[in-house]
């Protein structure tokens, strides 16, 4: 059910009060880590709402502190409350305190910002972040969603799907990849193959074009993949012989926090 339609459930009371948190958290949900801030009519046009439906909203939102306004543009972001919700599940997400000490040491050796990611099933998302100290770098904020094939945290994730998932995500859109064909989708595959067989996951300037993107798998006691360590970094700095030194570097990160989680040493 989209938000426009929930509008249109039963007129009873419980209907209308489903149908009011659904809206609400499609309005929530239109902000992104690359459009942060979003005016009224934007909002509307995402989530399919009039835009007096979505001006109720956000008020309700900014008293509760999870939007809050740009003094400057007068448009809206999400705001502190939002920090404030989450911080109870980060605090109990054992891979993020598994991880912490180990993504410091790893962004202080190699410069680079690092960051733990997670999937939900479509999308890669951050959960933790460890900046770089260079004046020019590369973030992962606290949050933001990844769908894009090559995104080196999707191809780690991806690389644990069956083959008929993967293929499914990829045709469908649920994963981004332009232009994809068979031809494409099956050298895609090969690819995912041997991510696994090296042990982590490249993006080489395919998603953003100055940006390298690096990740490696995290497994729990079970042997699943729980999780990635990913080290972004300006491509300008990483020449194709450093490309490997923190590839290296962020498997052996990623080894770290498996142990702390009691899952297998690579052999």
């Amino acid at each position: 059910m989209t938000p426009a339609e929930s509008n249109d459930a039963p007129g009873n009371g419980e209907g209308k009060g489903t149908s009011v948190i659904v809206n609400a958290i499609a309005v929530l949900r239109s902000f992104s880590a690359e459009e942060p801030l979003l005016g009224v009519t934007d909002i509307a046009g995402r989530v399919g709402l009039h835009k007096s439906t979505v001006s109720r909203i956000l008020a309700t939102l900014e008293q509760e502190n999870l939007v809050e306004r740009d003094v400057d543009s007068r448009r809206f972001r999400l705001g502190l409350g939002m920090i404030a919700m989450a911080g109870p599940l980060l605090a109990e997400l054992e891979e993020r305190r598994a991880a912490y000490s180990v993504l410091r040491e790893l962004a202080e050796r190699t410069g680079e910002t690092s960051a733990l990611m997670v999937w939900n099933g479509v999308e890669s998302m951050c959960v933790e972040q460890i900046p770089s100290h260079h004046e020019i770098k590369h973030t992962t904020p606290l949050g933001a969603r990844y769908r894009d094939a090559m995104s080196s945290s999707v191809q780690v994730f991806l690389a644990q799907e069956p083959e008929q998932r993967i293929r499914e995500l990829l045709q469908s859109g649920s994963i981004a990849y332009p232009g994809l064909d068979d031809l494409s989708l099956d050298a895609y595959l090969t690819r995912l193959k041997e991510d696994n067989e090296r042990g982590w996951a490249v993006n080489y300037g395919e998603s953003s074009i100055d940006e390298v993107g690096i990740a490696a798998p995290v497994r729990d006691h079970r042997g699943g993949v729980v999780a990635a360590v990913l080290i972004s970094a300006p491509r300008f700095r990483v020449s194709r012989d450093r490309l490997q030194i923190l590839g290296e570097a962020c498997s052996a990160a990623a080894q770290k926090v498996t142990a702390r989680l009691g899952g297998p040493a690579v052999r």
